[in-house]
């Protein structure tokens, strides 16, 4: 473990900065040279230390100080990282939203978050005008490029007035200060801002170190640029991939093996999405991946039939992890590809939910009772008994206390314990525990389909439609008000089919669905040409859109 005077997590990075200053950092793509080949930008830890010290009195001297709400808007690559690692050294909150949840969310996100600041680059800045988006609490903006009519200072600019020779001292701060706020996802609801500590940080860095015994010195290929502002503070190189990182489903596998080759990388973060383009490209072009010793994979669960494709790339050593969690509490559970493919696939295939593995370390995991209602006060009396499912609760270091501005979003969300001391966050997802101690992921609470006399999960029910060998995936959803819902399943199928064909594959389904006492009663298949999904991921079924679709279609 590497311990600092401060929980500021641009301590542990300037800590690693100290401990190997020479040791590549930072390295991302910024051209392609007449041959095809890669020209990357790279900083080592010292030169990022550095930089960041510079933005951070820049920075600064425009205004921003210790809690300023900060809006980091700027493309994964040198400069992002340097941002923000100087903003964590101001202590300034930087508020952090995907750019392509939309321009709706994002303008209600940044209303909700009331930045005091705004770094961009000149596309965002415009959007910015265009919409007016925070126009009434902004004071102080920077532009990362070239500034047009909308004032403010540039980002060479901030660079001249910081310190070249004059290390910034990381203020120390307690562990229940702001550090960050970064925006949900809203794949189930409107996206809320999730209040992040530096002790959350601070017990993130540890809990993934020790989880996947990550060693400074590493390699790691990031296709999430949030997750990638955890490798400097871990010691490893972080590699910026050649993608568009709001479309990892359609990533260009090929530019992403030529990185791991390139830098021989040894840790892979990756969605579920991507890691099937990643896995099919390489069946089809014969290649492996012999440096990787673990693969992270977060987002949803990874599917069977995509570990299967790409386990056989890896080292015998090698396996694809799942750590389960949210925004709000990461990383809660993890399994491994291993133990997914010699045991608990099958249990999902049996319509048993999916195995998300066992609590980790210091977490404290719990199934309730199912209630849409607040929760006022925790008591051992919500659980449910092993084996019955339930509501998801956790407890521990990385979960987060509260939303931002969001007063009704936290009551649902969280249970007071006792004394004021512990403080359980409800996930939202259903889900049981077996007889090993292992947690089984069932579906998310606000998609279950009660119906008048049953009420049904979506990941159990699911699973037995997906074994249909021309099946991609499903997604069931119930029409019409909850306690009379109807249940539909909607099927997105491997290829186009022809209607003939399609009634074919609605029999088989109807016939599998007969087979199980807890899909017996879904009557109603509607074929779906492409399921909407999340933007961060592109692995979370948007089942929400897809219901009120489905109620269009049913006569």
């Amino acid at each position: 473990m590497i311990t600092t005077a401060s929980q500021n997590v641009a301590a542990q990075m300037s800590e690693m900065a100290r401990r190997q200053p020479r040791t590549l950092a930072i390295a991302y793509p910024q051209r392609r040279n007449h041959n095809g080949r890669v020209n990357y930008g790279r900083w080592n830890y010292s030169q990022l230390n550095q930089e960041s010290d510079r933005l951070a009195w820049g920075l600064e001297s425009a205004g921003i100080r210790g809690g300023t709400r900060t809006v980091l808007m700027v493309k994964p690559g040198l400069e992002f990282f340097a941002l923000a690692f100087a903003l964590f050294k101001i202590g300034a909150v930087p508020v952090l939203i995907d750019p392509g949840m939309g321009v709706r969310s994002l303008g209600q996100c940044l209303a909700e978050a009331e930045p005091e600041a705004f770094i961009g680059i000149p596309k965002a800045q415009l959007a910015r005008v265009v919409f007016r988006w925070a126009k009434r609490t902004l004071k102080i903006i920077v532009t990362v490029g070239k500034r047009w009519l909308w004032g403010g200072l540039t980002l060479e600019q901030v660079r001249r007035a910081g310190c070249v020779d004059t290390p910034f001292v990381i203020p120390d701060v307690a562990g229940e200060e702001t550090a960050a706020i970064l925006f949900t996802s809203g794949s189930t609801g409107a996206p809320k801002g999730v209040v992040y500590t530096h002790g959350i940080f601070s017990a993130q860095v540890d809990l993934l170190r020790d989880l996947y015994g990550i060693e400074p010195g590493e390699i790691d290929l990031s296709t999430f640029p949030l997750f990638g502002l955890f490798a400097p503070a871990l010691g490893m190189t972080a590699i910026i991939p050649d993608m568009d990182f709001t479309r990892p489903a359609q990533v260009n596998a090929g530019k992403l093996l030529e990185a791991i080759e390139n830098f021989r990388v040894t840790t892979m973060f990756g969605s579920p999405a991507l890691l099937d383009r990643v896995a099919k490209y390489s069946a089809e072009h014969g290649f492996h991946l012999p440096t990787l010793r673990r693969v992270i994979s977060a987002g949803a669960p990874v599917r069977a039939d995509i570990l299967k494709r790409f386990t056989p790339l890896l080292p015998p050593a090698a396996e694809v992890f799942t750590p389960y969690g949210a925004t709000e509490a990461l990383p809660v559970c993890s399994i491994g590809s291993d133990e997914i493919l010699k045991e608990t696939a099958a249990k999902t295939a049996q319509g048993q939910g999916i195995c998300v593995g066992r609590p980790v370390k210091s977490m404290k995991v719990g199934v309730i009772k199912i209630t849409d209602e607040p929760i006022s006060a925790w008591s051992e009396n919500l659980l449910v008994p092993c084996g019955a499912v339930g509501e998801i609760v956790v407890q521990g270091p990385v979960v987060s206390k509260e939303y931002f501005n969001r007063p009704e979003s936290t009551v649902l969300a969280k249970i007071p314990g006792r004394h004021g001391k512990e403080l359980y966050h409800r996930m939202g997802d259903l889900g049981r525990f077996d007889e090993h101690g292992r947690l089984w992921f069932y579906g998310r609470k606000s998609q279950r389909v009660v119906t008048s006399e049953e009420t049904l999960f979506t990941i159990s029910c699911e699973s037995i439609f997906n074994n249909h060998p021309l099946v991609r995936r499903t997604a069931l959803v119930g029409v019409g008000e909850k306690g009379w819902s109807v249940p539909v399943l909607c099927v997105e199928l491997r290829r186009n089919h022809t209607s003939a064909e399609q009634i074919k594959i609605k029999a088989e389904l109807l016939d599998l669905g007969a087979s199980t006492a807890h899909t017996r009663s879904i009557k109603n298949v509607l074929f779906h040409p492409a399921f909407p999904v999340d933007i961060r991921h592109n692995a979370k079924i948007f089942r929400e859109k897809l219901a009120l679709w489905a109620a269009r279609q049913l006569p």
